[in-house]
C-alpha cells in the first residue's frame, strides 16, 4: 500500500499530516517513509531519523568531443528543450535545460556526443526512533529539475515495505505528478479557505486525469465560511479527518513536535484514517 498525502496549496499541513499518520501507524507495521517534497524538505525535523547513508543524485548530460564534431548541428535539430546551440563553428550545452532524453547522443552521425553524469541533488537514508525506514531528497540550490531526485527517492524505497508514506511538494506541478505516480491512494490535505479550495481543485483536476482513489484532510477546521464547507460537502471525496486550528498545535509544530504528541487522542484518530483508506481501497478494487 503507497499513500501519497499531498495539498495543492504550500502550508497547508501535509508534512504534519504525513508525520503523524506515519508515528501512528509505525507500531502496527513496518512501513517507509518518503519525503518528496525535495526543493524544500523538512520531514526529517518531525520524525528525526538517524540518516547513515548519503548519495549524489546524477542525471546524465550530453559532453561533446571537439574533435569529432562536424558541427553540422543534428543535435540541435533533435534536441525539443533548446539545450544546445550551434554558435558559429562553437557547440554549446545548456546543462540546466537538458532532459536527459539522449536524443542527442543517438542522432549524432559522428558518434562525438557521450554522456556523463551531473550532480543535481542528495539522497539520504535513515531509521527513526519508531523503526520507520525514512528517505529523503534534496534538491540542490539552482538546480531547476527536481523530478529526477524524486524518482531516485521512490526508486530507493526498501523492497517489500508493506506500506509507504510518501509527503509530496506543494502544487499540482510535475513534481507532484511523479511523487503520486503509483500511490494506492492521494490523502488531500486542504484548509476551508478561497486559496485552499482554488487548489484543491488544481489537485482534483490531476487525480481525475490518474483516477487514484483519495480522500480529504480538512486542517485549521473552523477558520472558513460557510460556502467554502459547501463546497467540501458536496464533493463526492470522503471528509477523512478535520484537525481544529488552534495556536498551540502551530507553536508546537514550530518546535518540531508532532501533532499526535501535541494531541495525543490523535494517534487514535490517525489509526482510524487508516482503516478508512483500506475500506475505501478494497471497495474501489471490488
Amino acid at each position: 500500500m503507497k499513500i501519497a498525502v499531498a495539498s495543492g496549496k504550500g502550508g497547508t499541513g501535509k508534512t504534519m499530516v504525513s508525520t503523524s499518520l506515519a508515528a501512528s501507524l509505525s507500531g502496527q507495521t513496518s512501513l517507509s517513509f518518503l519525503d518528496c517534497d525535495v526543493e524544500a524538505p523538512n520531514a526529517h525535523l518531525f520524525l528525526k531519523p538517524n540518516f547513515t547513508v548519503e548519495e549524489p543524485v546524477e542525471v546524465p548530460i550530453p559532453e561533446i568531443d571537439p574533435e569529432l564534431c562536424t558541427r553540422c548541428g543534428r543535435c540541435v535539430e533533435v534536441c525539443q528543450y533548446n539545450a544546445l546551440a550551434k554558435i558559429g563553428d562553437q557547440m554549446l550545452v545548456f546543462s540546466q535545460l537538458c532532459h536527459s532524453c539522449g536524443s542527442c547522443t543517438l542522432a549524432c552521425p559522428e558518434h562525438a556526443i557521450h554522456e556523463v553524469g551531473k550532480p543535481i541533488g542528495l539522497l539520504r537514508q535513515g531509521k527513526t526512533s519508531h523503526g520507520i525506514d525514512f528517505l529523503h531528497g534534496e534538491l540542490s540550490i539552482g538546480e531547476p529539475m527536481p523530478t529526477p531526485v524524486i524518482r531516485e527517492v521512490k526508486k530507493a524505497t526498501p523492497p517489500g515495505s508493506p506500506l509507504t508514506i510518501i509527503d509530496c511538494p506543494p502544487g499540482a506541478s510535475c513534481s507532484v505528478v511523479t511523487a503520486i505516480h503509483d500511490a494506492d491512494y492521494v490523502i488531500l490535505v486542504t484548509e476551508p479557505t478561497p486559496f485552499g479550495w482554488h487548489d484543491l481543485n488544481q489537485m482534483l483536476g490531476v487525480l481525475k486525469q490518474t483516477g487514484t482513489p483519495a480522500g480529504i484532510v480538512v486542517n485549521q477546521d473552523g477558520i472558513g465560511d460557510r460556502t467554502i464547507e459547501k463546497q467540501l460537502a458536496d464533493l463526492p471525496l470522503p471528509i477523512l479527518m478535520r484537525i481544529p486550528f488552534r495556536e498551540e498545535i502551530a507553536a508546537n509544530l514550530a518546535r518540531g513536535d508532532l501533532l499526535t504528541e501535541i494531541l495525543p487522542e490523535y494517534e487514535a484518530a490517525f489509526q482510524m484514517l487508516y482503516r478508512q483508506i483500506l475500506e475505501q481501497t478494497q471497495r474501489s478494487a471490488a
